[in-house]
């Protein structure tokens, strides 16, 4: 019978915070990483391969006869955040901590392969894929682009995030949408400095930017998950120096823009530009517009879906369709290969991800583990 004994959650849960007390940002995860892959080792992993798209590690478990293979995914990566809550094992690497619950996920992927050592499938293989890089949306396409990654490809993926603002015990398996894409825009512009005395002899940026402050924001409509919602949120701007003397002559301005379809997203992209066009001809400031952070659409394909909804109510949680988050989340490209399916699971009432006072809720584990494992071993045996 596949289960975590009180012991195996122990040993999780030390690590788990041993874990968010060592956080690491996106593409920096080398000792995170190195962490990761001594534990699939030790728990008797059949093939352990790293440095997949920078970081990534996959622990891979073969059955006792061929079949198909079914990837598991979880994320490496830690914020830029600067943590305020107050735990023991709270973040000792200033201005980072793993508050979206990586953490969290990592150890319940090693759960499932603690399971899976003890019992290897029937058929086929199980991929555990810890990918780098997720907060900024690069980590999957550059897993999927590593020629290493290539022998692992899998016939099916599966994930699970945790999700505070669905209650405890109860599971959301979206069909269809099941994450927003988005994009980030930097808008750089630049005029001419001038002495503060004599702003007339220069050129500012300073009121092109505070229309696309306000003008772009001002391009959002629908409610989420609606076919025509789209959202720019406003994300920082700078301009000129702080500086008493000077008139500024270059500024910038960065918005995210959130759709519920990549060809949407591709549509408010166009919509962003064309309106820093209109702000910005004829002013002889120059601009250059570069995009960031780009997250494909994840959708959940319909058979995956339903594996992953069984397995949930197999783990003992309610489980239901609910709403995709409206964050973004790059898993999606691995759906551009093979039927794949995201669960997001309940953490009940408590700081928001992203928040700085986050901390993972470890009674996720076992049930984590559990649906992940299940959703496996419906195809696999």
């Amino acid at each position: 019978m596949d289960r975590l004994s009180n012991s195996d959650l122990s040993t999780l849960i030390a690590l788990r915070r041993d874990l968010h007390a060592r956080p690491e940002v996106s593409g920096a995860e080398e000792e995170t990483a190195a962490r990761i892959a001594d534990v699939l080792s030790g728990i008797g992993a059949d093939q352990v391969v790293t440095d997949l798209g920078g970081h990534g590690v996959a622990g891979v478990f073969v059955g006792a006869a061929p079949g198909p293979t079914v990837l598991l995914r979880c994320e490496l990566d830690a914020l830029p955040i600067e943590e305020v809550g107050t735990p023991d094992w709270r973040s000792t690497v200033p201005g980072t901590g793993h508050l979206c619950g990586h953490d969290g996920h990592m150890v319940t992927m090693l759960g499932v392969g603690q399971m899976l050592a003890r019992t290897r499938p029937a058929k086929g293989r199980v991929v555990l894929m810890f990918q780098p890089a997720e907060e900024d949306g690069s980590g999957a396409i550059a897993v999927c682009d590593d020629p290493a990654y290539a022998p692992l490809t899998p016939d099916w993926a599966f994930a699970q995030h945790n999700e505070p603002e669905i209650p405890r015990g109860v599971a959301h398996v979206p069909v269809g949408l099941a994450s927003a894409p988005s994009v980030g825009l930097r808008v750089a512009i630049t005029g001419v400095e001038a002495h503060a005395c004599a702003p007339e002899d220069g050129l500012s940026p300073a009121v092109a930017m505070a229309d696309l402050m306000t003008e772009l924001p001002a391009l959002s409509r629908g409610p989420f998950p609606a076919d025509d919602f789209r959202l720019v949120t406003l994300t920082h701007a700078r301009l000129g120096e702080p500086a008493f003397g000077i008139a500024p002559g270059r500024g910038e301005v960065m918005v995210t823009c959130r759709t519920t379809s990549d060809a949407s997203l591709t549509d408010l992209v166009a919509l962003v530009r064309g309106r820093v066009a209109m702000v910005t001809d004829g002013t002889g400031l120059s601009v250059e517009i570069t995009e960031h952070d780009h997250f494909l659409a994840g959708m959940n394909h319909p058979e995956a879906a339903r594996i992953l909804h069984s397995a949930s109510e197999a783990a003992g949680l309610k489980t239901m369709a609910g709403a995709p988050l409206r964050a973004s989340e790059d898993f999606g490209r691995f759906g551009h290969d093979c039927p794949a399916a995201m669960l997001l699971l309940g953490a009940g009432p408590g700081p928001a991800l992203h928040n700085p006072d986050y901390d993972f809720d470890d009674d996720l584990i076992a049930p984590g583990a559990a649906l992940l494992l299940g959703a496996a071993r419906a195809i696999t045996g």
